[in-house]
């Protein structure tokens, strides 16, 4: 199955590894929500294959999608090229990265009117990247996208593998890696970040490189985020 079902209104599909520097590889997920309208939200878009266009188009069109921050943008070209309709929506940072993408929105804590009331999100501010953490409210899932990662096991080698271990990578729980959390500079506004998230009361969470949290999602991101204070 291309779209796995993840609550109501709510889908989740894998995508292939990426490549990224220095040989590290990381496992890709994509999210789509069905909004209101009948049109569907996509959030971190995989690479593109006919199959997932084929299990889209039996949802409905694509009217919004989300880059979650600046690194995770390499597929969208593919998506507006294919989906010439879809709004597509930037994370802080990612327009100056990507002048070849038409962007109808630089994104910030406040949703855009498209999806206001079904989706909410707030930004976690990271001199690596910031992100913008979303919620989908029916299905009770808070999407993260950098700063939560547990890569499975075996899935580096050599001194890729020490190195994904000391920076939490491969921990036996999906963590935030030692980089984003030195990357922290403003502390106090990643607390208020984190108290939001908090608030959302999820029920699910969800990451692009790491299994989703499915129960007790509180006690997880209180044990996740401990590092704050």
């Amino acid at each position: 199955m291309v779209l796995t079902p993840f609550g109501p209104g709510f889908w989740l599909a894998d995508g292939p590894d990426i490549r990224a520097a220095a040989g590290f590889h990381y496992p890709t997920r994509m999210a789509v929500a069905r909004l209101a309208d009948g049109g569907l939200w996509l959030w971190s878009p995989v690479r593109l294959t006919p199959a997932i266009l084929e299990a889209l188009d039996a949802l409905g069109p694509v009217h919004h999608i989300v880059a979650p921050n600046k690194l995770h943008h390499m597929a969208l070209a593919d998506w507006a090229h294919f989906c010439p309709e879809a709004h597509i929506h930037a994370a802080p940072g990612l327009r100056a990265k990507r002048a070849d993408i038409v962007f109808a929105s630089d994104m910030g804590e406040d949703p855009s009117a498209d999806w206001a009331g079904q989706i909410d999100q707030v930004i976690f501010p990271n001199a690596i990247a910031d992100e913008v953490v979303f919620f989908h409210r029916d299905s009770g899932t808070v999407l993260f996208t950098d700063l939560l990662q547990q890569m499975p096991r075996g899935w580096y080698r050599g001194w890729r593998r020490l190195v994904a271990w000391l920076d939490l990578m491969t921990g036996r729980d999906p963590q935030v890696p030692r980089k984003f959390r030195m990357a922290t500079r403003d502390k106090p506004a990643a607390r208020a970040a984190y108290s939001t998230v908090k608030t959302w009361q999820p029920k699910q969470v969800v990451m692009a490189h790491g299994t989703p949290v499915t129960e007790d999602a509180d006690a997880f991101l209180t044990r996740a985020f401990a590092w704050l204070g």
